[in-house]
């Protein structure tokens, strides 16, 4: 049995699924789920992180840095950038999926 903080750090580790209509296709077709981590967090702390949060055994972990835009702010053409994010898709065995949207 897991330890109440190690699942803390573990929904520390995974920030949010990442829910679109790519994402959903290749989770029925390939058992690849998408997800918003931390951005220090790296593969083998993902995959330790999903097998206990979501009690599947993980094949594969790739991860992505996606760099911050530049957007426009205001009227007076003043510039900002949205936050940056690392995403991870993970592979899970095949016969193992992730309940994501509840109906």
């Amino acid at each position: 049995m897991r330890l109440p903080e190690q699942l803390e750090e573990y929904r520390n580790i995974i920030r949010a699924p990442i829910i679109t209509e790519k994402s959903m296709e290749q989770a029925e077709q390939e058992g690849k789920y998408h997800f918003a981590v931390h951005p220090d967090a790296n593969k083998i702390q993902i995959r330790d992180a999903i097998e206990a949060l979501f009690d599947v055994r993980v094949v594969k972990v790739n991860t992505i840095n996606v760099k911050g835009k530049t957007r426009q702010r205001s009227y007076r053409h003043r510039t900002g950038r949205t936050a940056r994010l690392k995403k991870a898709i993970v592979t899970l065995a095949p016969g193992d999926h992730i309940e994501l949207i509840q109906a």
